[in-house]
């Protein structure tokens, strides 16, 4: 099947009965595959046209549509057929410091992180960025943050070692990062300046972040001080089906859209 904009839609895997492998589970398996893929953006099928489709028992698509309930990747009630859920968008107002976790937590959504490095390297771009000689120590820590169970963001901070050494053995699994800077190292932000561009993430960041192969994603890069010296710099990929940026403004003052050629941006997707 092939829809003529999208490209190919994916069609049902066929089930076999095999040891360890339950029916229900291998269903609930494809259907993951299949919402990822945005196979059902027409309609989610009842449970009678999933058993048709997988020739399986209503039982079976039942507790595998329960799961999927219970994740939150498909609604429904009692006498009303299921449909696929539309994404939680986390908002953020511009023109402020802003953290993340915080604008998750403010959604009522959980919160948590996938720490995936935390060690001390050099970066000669980034230390510069930084104010640093080329050779200082960075601490680095890599995130995959999660909002309400599904990936959000891929996360990526350094951070000068004189100043985070502290934080190389802190938890990041549900605390935010600025809470820790501050809490062990003393170091609260104070300003700093951000640019914010749409992308299409590399193969490998979308296999971290899911959602739809045509989903386009928010690269920010932002640089954070405190009392005038640079202490953060970042790289943060959102899902665009996720987030949304929003912004006030006045008749009066208006607001301000610069036009900016982002020097990170060597790859021409980026």
């Amino acid at each position: 099947m092939r829809d003529a904009e999208s490209g190919p839609v994916p069609g049902p895997a066929v089930l076999r009965r095999e040891p360890g492998r339950l029916l229900w589970e291998q269903l609930l398996e494809d259907l993951r595959r299949r919402l990822d893929s945005d196979a059902f953006a027409h309609g989610f099928p009842g449970e009678l046209a999933l058993g048709r489709e997988y020739g399986v028992s209503r039982h079976t698509v039942r507790q595998a549509v329960k799961v999927l309930r219970d994740e939150g990747r498909v609604v429904g009630t009692r006498g009303r057929p299921s449909r696929q859920a539309a994404p939680v968008e986390t908002a953020q107002r511009l023109g402020a410091l802003y953290s993340i976790h915080e604008s998750v937590r403010a959604m009522g959504l959980e919160q948590r992180s996938v720490v995936r490095s935390l060690d001390v390297r050099a970066d000669g771009v980034v230390a510069a960025r930084l104010g640093l000689e080329e050779s200082t120590p960075l601490v680095h820590l890599e995130r995959l943050r999660l909002a309400g169970g599904e990936p959000l963001a891929l996360d990526r901070v350094w951070l000068p070692h004189d100043l985070a050494a502290p934080l190389l053995h802190a938890d990041f699994t549900g605390v935010a990062l600025y809470q820790r800077y501050a809490e062990l190292c003393g170091v609260v932000l104070t300003g700093g300046h951000e640019t914010i561009a749409p992308i299409l993430p590399t193969p490998a960041e979308h296999r971290l972040l899911g959602g739809s192969p045509s989903t386009a994603a928010f690269s920010v890069s932002r640089l954070g001080s405190a009392k005038g010296r640079p202490v953060e710099w970042r790289r943060t990929l959102v899902r665009g089906d996720r987030f949304v940026l929003r912004a006030d403004f006045s008749t009066r003052d208006g607001y301000q859209l610069d036009l900016l050629k982002d020097p990170d941006r060597s790859d021409p997707r980026r």
